[in-house]
């Protein structure tokens, strides 16, 4: 089967390689080539591999999904209300089934610190910062979905920071799946200059019920004293396949911030590597998902402390219902010359079902012996004690465990930091809650 499946795909790179961006620049076609014959070589994961011991990804494998044509899409303005962002005042880039829709987006870059661009856009400009930075933080050569992205990446977004100008609109890239059975490979280039200072919304949402796949990789190269937001709201059709990579590269003194949240797909899996490559750089990791029925969520995350003094906090908050089924595994790696290192990881997951499962595990690999380094990981369901209080206040039983589950998630969305981009989210929580809109009455 996995032979099969790999086939369809050499035999796809095939037909549509003449047609993607950038075909016949050197340098493009062997990234493209070298991805595609790594995928080839290694093929989809199994259970074999130690990163995907409790993540099947035979549905994916089976199933046969086509690329969609770029014209005859047809997606008006007001089928994008429930996706934006309210009243925060951003750019905002739309791109349907893979494709970027100048009439749905909003483009108003006024300032010299940034420029934004879509990926197709950048490659048929022979844009030189592409050379430099694209591919090259990725891992294409044993990670076959990096793999499988680079080979057919036709468009996604380049985002070049480098101005200090702390009052830049916020970019959102939002991503809307309108067609069954197709799958898109969207790319992100984020590269902020020295002393730069961006925020980054990444949103999957979908306007069918139907399945999809959806196989996402950003790449995020910080240079010294640059600062990133970034966030990322998945909330695609309840029959897709959605799986993401995000790898990030961070100079000296920079920070990074990653805000994961994941409600929608059928079976998702979510990839977070950072890597701080000099002295004095931080990262946060955030992530919070809310999963019932069948659905399957993974979140690996790694970061790599490759020099001294760096700090990094991960938090990461799962809740479970029905038969669904989540995977945690946050890896820490302190190399030998990574003194004073400062490393904080915490996983806490919330079943809310007898037939819910979790599988969690943090890990901590040092190598130096001068850190401060911690993690921790809990399993649990809601009190009893808690649940028998609130009930005793006349507050019937779904409304109380819909409180208690809001507050377990609240410290994670208290820590989105753009108001209307929380006010989202707190909203698409609460939609999968009983009686919502009596709860929302009641967190307000």
């Amino acid at each position: 089967m996995a032979s099969a499946a790999v086939d369809r795909y050499l035999e796809q790179f095939s037909t549509f390689q003449a047609e993607l961006p950038g075909h016949g620049v050197d340098w493009l076609d062997r990234s493209r080539r070298g991805a595609l014959d790594a995928f080839a070589k290694t093929g989809f994961p199994t259970p074999r591999h130690e990163d995907w011991k409790y993540t099947r990804v035979t549905p994916i494998e089976k199933r046969s999904f086509r690329i969609p044509e770029r014209n005859g899409i047809e997606v008006q303005g007001a089928d994008l209300e429930r996706f934006g962002l309210g009243a925060l005042d951003c750019e905002q880039l739309v791109f349907v089934n893979g494709h970027y829709v100048d009439a749905l987006s909003r483009r108003n870059v006024s300032e010299s610190g940034v420029r934004i661009t879509t990926l197709a856009s950048a490659i048929n400009a022979s844009s030189p910062l592409l050379e430099s930075h694209l591919g090259r933080l990725a891992d294409t050569t044993s990670q076959p979905f990096s793999a499988l992205n680079t080979a057919f990446m036709s468009d996604g977004a380049v985002i070049h920071v480098k101005g200090r100008n702390g009052d830049q609109r916020p970019i959102h890239l939002l991503f809307l799946a309108t067609s069954d059975d197709m799958v898109a490979h969207p790319r992100t280039l984020v590269v902020a200059e020295a002393q730069s200072r961006a925020a980054v919304i990444e949103s999957y949402a979908s306007l069918t019920e139907g399945c999809y796949f959806t196989n996402a990789l950003t790449e995020i190269a910080l240079m010294e004293g640059a600062q990133l937001e970034h966030y990322k709201l998945q909330q695609e059709s309840p029959a897709a396949f959605h799986v993401a990579t995000l790898e990030a590269r961070l100079d000296s003194d920079s920070r990074f911030a990653s805000h994961s949240i994941s409600f929608g797909g059928q079976l998702v899996r979510n990839d977070i590597n950072v890597r701080i490559e000099a002295e004095g750089a931080a990262c946060l990791l955030n992530g919070l998902f809310m999963v019932g029925g069948r659905q399957h969520v993974d979140y690996h995350t790694r970061i790599d402390h490759a020099k001294p003094r760096g700090t990094s906090e991960e938090f990461y908050k799962g809740i479970l219902d029905g038969r669904s089924r989540g995977v945690f595994n946050g890896r820490v790696k302190v190399h030998p010359d990574a003194q004073k290192t400062d490393a904080h990881q915490s996983n806490n997951n919330l079943l809310l079902s007898r037939d819910a499962e979790i599988d969690t595990k943090p890990e901590l690999e040092i190598y130096a012996d001068d850190v401060k380094c911690s993690h921790g990981a809990t399993v649990g369901q809601l009190d009893e004690r808690a649940l028998f209080y609130l009930r005793s206040r006349g507050i019937d039983e779904d409304q109380a465990r819909s409180l208690l589950t809001f507050g377990f998630a609240r410290e994670i969305l208290e820590r989105v930091e753009l108001a209307p981009l929380r006010e989202k989210v707190t909203d698409a929580l609460l939609e999968r809650m009983p009686n919502a809109k009596q709860l929302r009455e009641m967190v307000a």
